[in-house]
């Protein structure tokens, strides 16, 4: 929303919670399986973003209904008010739809944008990190006290939430037809991407740990402590089962022939000085030591 208000448009987004005014900005209460709230949202725009989804849930049907669901749902209300430009945001996870049941919700997503007749350009991104992030939160935390649990070896792939958010604004205005049915994977331009240990190091470089300790479990492992944080928190677990499927695949790594061409947008946050703006932006709201 920063970006593309700084870019000066206007933005007409979906809450599920009452927001304070904000100049530019239209808020429309409801939430994917409102008919009418998407109606509303979607009436007289020039593109839709959609971000919304559902990282977490218990069950198979819950992601199917916040990623799978609910995207048909938004490629409905664009059509029924003729707004064709859409920005979907999917995952990496859609490449392996037999691994976990986020990447089978993601790809469902995904099959419903491409069966539109609308013009879409989708974008898979890998561990976004930045300000305001909760999901790698605990990496961050873990490093801050000297040592970071991590799957079996394999990559990954990062980018800033910045970074993507440009590119994100980027695609929604153009009109052009080289980004219309466009795959992109996209990520901070680190060739190869990251192992997961050197990952770990960069967060501990960040947060002061410069010879944080990295401990790379066995998937049996992982899987254990998925049932047990399910056990300790239920519904609130961070590592459910179905993350511990994808945790540990070897490779999610955004493939350079899907990176979008580089006069359209190249990265510009590289990832340790990203990783230090979040590790301080932790810390100023009290979720790292100082």
């Amino acid at each position: 929303m920063e970006k593309a208000l700084a870019a000066g448009h206007t933005v007409r987004a979906l809450t599920r919670r009452p927001q304070p005014p904000r100049e530019g900005v239209t808020w429309i209460a409801g939430s994917l399986e409102d008919h009418a709230a998407l109606d509303a949202l979607v009436s007289g725009t020039d593109a839709v973003i959609h971000i919304a989804g559902v990282v977490n849930a218990p069950t198979r049907a819950g992601f199917e209904a916040g990623n799978a669901t609910g995207t048909a749902a938004l490629v409905a209300a664009q059509q029924r008010a003729g707004v064709s430009r859409l920005v979907h945001v999917s995952s990496l996870a859609a490449r392996e739809a037999d691994l976990s049941d986020y990447g089978w919700s993601k790809a469902e997503a995904e099959r419903h944008v491409q069966a539109s007749a609308l013009d879409w350009t989708m974008v898979r991104p890998p561990a976004i990190y930045g300000p305001g992030d909760a999901e790698l939160l605990e990496l961050f935390q873990m490093a801050s006290r000297g040592f970071v649990l991590l799957p079996p070896g394999g990559r990954l792939s990062a980018i800033h939430v910045e970074d993507l958010a440009d590119l994100l604004v980027l695609l929604g205005a153009r009109t052009d037809k080289e980004t219309q049915g466009r795959t992109y994977e996209v990520d901070d331009g680190t060739p190869g991407g990251w192992s997961h240990v050197d990952f770990a190091r960069a967060i501990g470089r960040a947060v002061g740990r410069p010879s944080v300790r990295t401990i790379s479990m066995p998937s049996a492992l992982v899987r254990l402590g998925a049932r047990i944080d399910r056990l300790l928190r239920g519904d609130k677990a961070r590592l459910t089962p179905d993350r511990a499927a994808y945790f540990c695949h070897q490779d999610w790594v955004a493939k350079t022939p899907l990176h979008p061409p580089a006069d359209i947008w190249q990265p510009t946050i590289a990832t340790d000085e990203g990783l230090m703006m979040t590790a301080r932006a932790y810390r100023e709201k009290g979720l790292l030591p100082r």
